[in-house]
């Protein structure tokens, strides 16, 4: 709820909670990816739904990609931490789905991809390298914990609010779980390298169509 809002009063949208400077924001890209739905069975939540959610906060252009929460739209209000918060509470109320939402604009996606550690991996194997998205920075403490406790072939490494983990073997053969990544690193939610380059290119044209490569002519 917004402070100073009398009890019982509607709700203002979030595209209609704007400064008096709001004509001189232009609208920013948003990637969101929403933590644990659609996952074997549990907390069931239809991309349509989530994109009529979006539009019914104020939220321009929502599109979604594959099953699994991931989200891009545009906004002129909120940004980073502030629009998580937002979209998990109302995500409460409108859906009653208690679900955490990592958000990341164009630029910082840039950055995920850029900073990989893993590159001739992810040109191999790209199903095999998923990416953590993360509330706070990793601690390289934590980051070391977790590889130590590690039993597997298995390798991460952090930079930011980023984790990267290899799989050589892949993500179903092995023995390490959601639930030992959190308790060193905090809530996170993954995605696959295919994934992340798919949401990269949504958020800079609007599809997720790469361009065919014209062969190259031999002089």
């Amino acid at each position: 709820m917004v402070a100073g809002h009398a009890r019982g009063s509607k709700r203002p949208k979030l595209g209609s909670w704007r400064v008096d400077h709001r004509k001189r924001l232009s609208l920013t890209t948003h990637i969101a990816l929403v933590r644990g739905i659609n996952v074997g069975g549990h907390r069931q939540v239809g991309m349509t739904d989530l994109r009529n959610f979006l539009t019914q906060l104020g939220l321009g252009d929502p599109r979604t990609l594959l099953q699994s929460g991931n989200l891009v739209f545009t906004s002129n209000v909120r940004t980073g931490a502030e629009l998580e918060r937002f979209l998990e509470t109302e995500a409460m109320e409108r859906l009653s789905l208690e679900a955490e939402f990592f958000v990341r604009t164009p630029e910082e996606w840039k950055s995920v991809i850029r900073q990989n550690p893993f590159r001739k991996e992810a040109e191999r194997e790209p199903a095999h390298l998923v990416t953590l998205f993360l509330k706070t920075a990793a601690d390289p403490r934590a980051v070391a914990a977790l590889q130590g406790d590690i039993k597997g072939p298995e390798t991460v490494k952090a930079k930011g609010k980023q984790a990267y983990i290899f799989f050589p073997n892949g993500q179903g053969r092995s023995k390490l779980t959601n639930a030992m990544i959190e308790r060193h690193l905090g809530r996170a939610t993954g995605r696959n390298w295919n994934t992340v380059l798919k949401l990269g290119i949504i958020a800079k044209t609007g599809s997720a169509k790469l361009t065919p490569v014209a062969p190259r002519k031999r002089i």
